[in-house]
């Protein structure tokens, strides 16, 4: 039997003479237990936000993007996009034209990004998800249609249930034109059957239209601005953007879903690990009640501590014991933390208790949950290394510096 062990688990349960031992050592399981649970839950909270922006991201960002390294577009044939097309790995592949433009809606005008998209853009693309008046069309019976955002329309007055939905795309011609000159726009009317709400970043500035459009409209036949793909199940998309990296070469660059926005992905780490940080700080402030409860509990056993010394107990067995003790606490605030976070982030999952403001116009009303294995073994390694410190300053300084001199007096 572990000495040590034993009397720590006896002095942890047994009752104190003095009634504030107790009370203080049941604030220190409840401080580190709530420290605990507020870990979870705002890890949790925050993983539920990232992963919904994350895929609202994923929902209009293709898995692989190839753009040109220099200039906003390129002539199509420079790549071989048949022997992309065919690339092991490669399940779809979407060509797009992106031209800032001015769209026109009666007597409203508006300035928005034009992205034109070639056939099989509705089936690599989740947008269609995400309709919220009429659907994604963009040619049907050899007519072509536009989607636009839903910040887009705000803008513009524009509403589906309308007679009207045609809409002039204006954009300026290619050469030297005078700039008050009539000709220096090129025109194309297009009817809009499709509404989405993505996100406000897509939201108020994108227009879809069919690629042939687009470049109609630009004067640039065969030229797009990127190329966007989706990886077959079953392949790492990391394996495929490598392999269509050095196929391509130097002049183009194949980003994958992380790379197109990398900033952001690397905001959303660092703000995680900042708030783990403030919140493990104050995980450190409510330990200090552990060693307020081993100090005075080791005052409070000075006889017992003469009697075990007097009996061959040694000097670091007695330190165990009190350091065994604010161990016990740590681990029994941090498991009741864990089951406690884990209860309420459960019933936000299941019940949506606290509500986001304004959600009648976001794509949730409560605050999103996602829960992680990887975050509970963290957190729970992080108390017992906070708790592992908060015991051994009384543990070792306190025994030996201020007792062990009276018992070997």
């Amino acid at each position: 039997m572990n000495f040590p062990l034993f009397i720590a688990k006896r002095y942890l349960i047994s009752k104190k003479s003095r009634n504030v031992i107790n009370i203080i050592s049941m604030i220190s399981v409840i401080g580190v237990g709530i420290g605990t649970a507020a870990l979870i839950v705002v890890l949790s909270v925050f993983n539920g936000l990232e992963s919904l922006i994350v895929s609202l991201y994923n929902t209009f960002d293709p898995e692989l993007k190839i753009t040109k390294n220099e200039g906003k577009h390129f002539d199509q044939a420079l790549l071989n996009s048949d022997k992309i097309k065919h690339w092991e790995g490669i399940d779809k592949i979407t060509f797009v034209l992106e031209e800032n433009a001015l769209l026109k809606y009666r007597d409203q005008q508006y300035i928005v990004k034009v992205k034109g998209v070639s056939e099989g853009f509705e089936k690599m693309s989740g947008l269609d998800t995400m309709m919220t008046q009429g659907k994604l069309l963009l040619r049907d019976k050899g007519n072509e249609y536009a989607v636009i955002g839903q910040g887009v329309a705000n803008n513009l007055n524009f509403d589906l249930r309308n007679f009207d939905r045609s809409m002039q795309i204006y954009v300026p011609k290619r050469g030297k034109i005078k700039p008050n000159s009539e000709d220096a726009l090129n025109e194309a009317i297009i009817n809009v059957d499709g509404v989405f709400a993505n996100q406000i970043e897509f939201d108020a500035h994108y227009v879809i239209v069919p690629l042939s459009l687009e470049q109609s409209l630009l004067e640039s036949e065969n030229h797009i601005s990127a190329i966007e793909l989706s990886v077959k199940p079953g392949y790492k998309i990391e394996d495929v953007q490598n392999g269509l990296q050095n196929f391509i070469g130097k002049d183009y660059t194949v980003f994958n879903r992380f790379q197109q926005h990398e900033m952001f992905y690397k905001i959303l780490k660092s703000e995680k690990l900042i708030i783990f940080l403030i919140l493990a700080f104050i995980l450190v402030i409510a330990t200090f009640n552990i060693i307020g409860s081993l100090t005075m509990l080791i005052v409070e056993k000075k006889q017992d501590i003469s009697i075990m010394h007097s009996m061959g107990t040694d000097v670091s067995a007695l330190k165990r014991i009190f350091f065994f003790e604010g161990l016990m606490i740590t681990v029994a605030g941090a498991l009741a933390g864990l089951f406690l976070g884990f209860v309420v982030c459960l019933a936000q999952q299941v019940f949506g208790i606290i509500q986001l403001e304004g959600s009648g116009s976001f794509v949730v009303k409560a605050y999103p949950i996602h829960m992680q294995l990887t975050d509970f073994i963290y957190i729970f390694g992080t108390v017992l290394v906070i708790g592992f410190i908060a015991a051994l300053i009384p543990a070792g300084q306190v025994v030996k510096g201020n007792l062990m001199n009276k018992v070997t007096a």
